[in-house]
């Protein structure tokens, strides 16, 4: 099943009425019928963060791009996680010394040379290090 199968599944779910659109009533009712509790104004502030168009409604291609959004900032987050890890030092990069560093925690023994051959061959701006933009390209 691709995504776009997946996601309107689950936003079939959530709507109620058959006009494609998901209202915050709808939303509510959905998210107490669930166990939940979301108040009026809740699920209005909800709503009006997802609605992409402005028309006050969620359709599923407001729930699609909000569903997408997520998992790109959950794997942002993640490589924020990686980042620091291989940064070390505080400094906001990723020092030739300290790839070497991080490289021989995880048991690969690599000279301070090839450390800097492999950070030169994602540093965009030629300044020797990696930024996070920088380690974000070279990972995706």
């Amino acid at each position: 099943m691709d995504k776009s199968n997946q996601y309107e599944r689950v936003f079939q779910h959530f709507h109620e009425n058959g006009d494609g659109k998901l209202s915050a009533s709808e939303l509510r009712h959905r998210v107490e019928a669930m166990g939940g509790e979301l108040s009026a104004e809740e699920a209005e502030a909800l709503v009006a963060y997802l609605d992409v168009d402005g028309d006050g409604l969620v359709d599923l291609q407001d729930f699609a791009t909000f569903v997408e959004d997520e998992k790109e900032e959950e794997k942002v987050k993640g490589l924020r996680e990686a980042f620091k890890m291989y940064e070390m030092d505080g400094s906001g990069c990723i020092t030739p010394n300290s790839l070497k560093r991080m490289l021989s925690r995880l048991g690969q023994s690599m000279s301070l040379h090839n450390c800097q051959l492999m950070i030169s061959r994602f540093d965009l701006d030629g300044d020797g290090v990696l930024s996070f933009e920088e380690f974000r390209v070279m990972m995706m």
